[in-house]
């Protein structure tokens, strides 16, 4: 007797284990269903199950806000589990291509932080679902959808297959103490690397703000309105930025080292900046200098500029890969971290200072106090002054030929 009830125990326990895989891994509508479901039910699907995060991996304050708060809120409200991974883009797009290359129709990522060349690649490769936003309630109810910033990722349509995540602008951070008076352009920085020998550099792209900054001074030399319909052609490109490279090959000697080397990531400069190594760096998140004197990273004296003409901006975005195992689940946390709770809480520059893709004109009065009441420190440029001071991001495709073109031309010349 006493083994027919142990047995009809562990039965019963393994019928309910199955059970719970099956509402995992088994019982998942198709991605074509959950777009003809209504939210409610899509809801009820993602309830108690798993949901992966894939994305950068390296922001300590990142990681944080996404294990504690996006974790903790997704646990309480909706009964989802947000597993996070930290992994490189490029493995992250190579382990997707690899998969549709062999009909892989489970995988093992439901979303993925992606945008510009990344997306380009993606989407071109069909490797995303979608298109997916019109389903998230906040998308429709807190975003502008006829921005441009939403609309294009990098110049390239998004369509629906990503939905804006938070925003970033350039910015040119500095010592105070050590600066009296910040360069306006790029013949004003020229002019203040002269007068400081050794005090200033930047990172080598393909570093992410490297290759940023050599984005923005080609803005601000040749201007950035016509390389938004220029084709993706390496001869015209060079001939476009040719006064940038001849620029910035006239900044070498009086850079860092030298400028026989560079630092090869951006931390590095940030570091060499917090010794005081050299007067300054960037970033292309505003809110990070702020974020650093918190911390007792960066001296109290810090500050952030922009150029006259405008530094470049840009959107990140969240994908769900074509053979996401619980698109249900990622459709919940993605609408999730659309709310206005969750850009106001990734905004604050302790906790991470991400810039809120949530449309202010949008929130009601108890909204927007969420993010009125904010403090961004000394070091961060008000909103509206950023604003002002944006000018969109190249083409995706154009970035990875500029680069090309910098490396062959600028570590090279004088060495």
């Amino acid at each position: 007797m006493i083994r027919r009830i142990a047995a009809s125990v562990m039965i019963l326990i393994l019928t309910m284990g199955i059970v719970g895989c099956q509402k995992q891994d088994g019982n998942q509508s198709s991605g074509q269903e959950l777009l003809e479901m209504d939210w409610e039910s899509i809801l009820e699907e993602a309830k108690g199950t798993t949901v992966t995060f894939y994305g950068y991996g390296g922001d300590e304050k990142t990681n944080n806000w996404i294990d504690t708060y996006v974790a903790k809120e997704l646990k309480e409200k909706y009964d989802i589990t947000l597993k996070r991974v930290g992994m490189n883009i490029d493995d992250i797009l190579n382990n997707l291509l690899n998969e549709k290359n062999m009909n892989v129709a489970k995988g093992n990522m439901d979303i993925v932080w992606i945008n510009g060349e990344n997306f380009f690649t993606a989407k071109e490769n069909d490797l995303l679902f979608g298109p997916f936003v019109d389903k998230l309630p906040n998308f429709k109810k807190y975003v502008d959808t006829a921005s441009e910033e939403v609309q294009f990722d990098f110049g390239y349509p998004v369509e629906g297959y990503e939905a804006p995540f938070g925003k970033a602008q350039f910015v040119m951070i500095y010592d105070s103490s050590k600066v009296d008076k910040v360069p306006r352009d790029h013949k004003e920085l020229l002019e203040f690397v002269k007068a400081n020998p050794g005090k200033f550099t930047y990172p080598a792209p393909p570093d992410f703000t490297g290759s940023a900054f050599v984005r923005n001074i080609i803005c601000d030399i040749v201007g950035y309105e016509q390389f938004m319909n220029m084709k993706a052609d390496e001869e015209v490109v060079r001939k476009a930025i040719q006064p940038a490279i001849d620029y910035f090959i006239s900044l070498k000697p009086y850079l860092w080292n030298e400028g026989k080397t560079y630092p090869a990531e951006s931390g590095l400069l940030d570091n060499m900046f917090a010794d005081g190594e050299v007067y300054m760096t960037m970033s292309y998140n505003p809110n990070e200098a702020s974020g650093k004197i918190n911390t007792g990273e960066y001296p109290a004296t810090t500050r952030t500029f922009v150029f006259d003409k405008g530094t470049i901006g840009n959107t990140h975005f969240l994908a769900i890969p074509f053979n996401a195992p619980n698109k249900a689940a990622a459709l919940v946390a993605i609408n999730f971290i659309l709310s206005p709770e969750a850009q106001a809480s990734k905004y604050v520059p302790e906790v991470w200072g991400d810039l809120p893709v949530v449309d202010y004109d949008k929130l009601n009065d108890e909204e927007r106090s969420l993010f009125d009441s904010v403090e961004l420190g000394e070091a961060t440029i008000p909103q509206n002054i950023l604003l002002e001071h944006r000018i969109p991001e190249m083409p995706a495709d154009l970035v990875p030929i500029i680069e090309k073109i910098w490396m062959e031309n600028v570590p090279g010349e004088s060495d």
